[in-house]
């Protein structure tokens, strides 16, 4: 936007120099000329952009998805899908089926205990869908906690609360994790302040273990000599 606005304001102080430099019949004469190349070049620009729907991406997008649905219908088991996901989405990168295989495998090497891979996998997915999304950033944070990473997995914890914005399930569910692997580092002050936040932002989720918020903020601050 802000290389457009100078271009703009480069462009008014040319057309000013030319009123007063040329005569009105020649700056006409030079405006048909920059109209015609603008017109040639806003045809041939449409002529490709139709040709690389019409004949690249939606036949590929088409057979991504066929793939993707192909896995589907055959994997046996996690193990299979997961490796036949990933070759869809190495096969179609981006293009729809391809980014779902992403996720796919992702959740398949998950469940399979392959760690590594599955955040390989859900690296690459994408989605302008937040719901979607931060869910996916809470399985990359559980990946790095089965890895060890905490560190990362707070911060991947962290992106998926940001994402998800004031979702009343996701949101709550991210903070437990988090006070999971505070709890884990014996870091219980801040293990608290994940549970204190949950019972002030969202006072009508229960956690659906047998233990209300205010058991675990009783927990830790029993911990914290309080």
């Amino acid at each position: 936007m802000a290389d457009n606005k100078n271009n703009s304001q480069e462009q008014n102080k040319i057309d000013a120099l030319n009123d007063q430099l040329t005569s009105a019949s020649e700056k006409l004469a030079g405006n048909r000329k920059i109209i015609y190349w603008c017109v040639g070049g806003i045809v041939l620009v449409a002529v490709f952009i139709m040709s690389y729907l019409f004949f690249y991406r939606n036949p590929r997008t088409n057979d991504s998805y066929a793939a993707y649905g192909k896995v589907g219908l055959e994997a046996a088991n996690d193990t299979v899908a997961a490796k036949e996901y990933a070759k869809v989405a190495e096969q179609f990168g981006s293009a729809g089926g391809g980014n779902l295989a992403a996720l796919s495998a992702g959740q398949s090497y998950y469940n399979i205990g392959k760690y590594k891979e599955a955040l390989e996998s859900l690296k690459k997915f994408s989605t302008s869908d937040d719901v979607l999304m931060s869910n996916v950033e809470i399985l990359i944070g559980d990946c790095y906690v089965n890895l060890k990473n905490y560190p990362e997995a707070l911060q991947a914890f962290d992106k998926g609360i940001k994402t998800a914005g004031t979702n009343e399930q996701i949101v709550p569910r991210a903070q437990l994790k988090k006070a999971v692997v505070f709890d884990h580092l014996k870091k219980y002050d801040e293990a608290l302040a994940c549970y204190e936040a949950v019972k002030a932002q969202y006072p009508n989720f229960v956690p659906g273990n047998g233990m209300s918020i205010d058991g675990y903020i009783a927990r830790e601050k029993a911990r914290l000599g309080k």
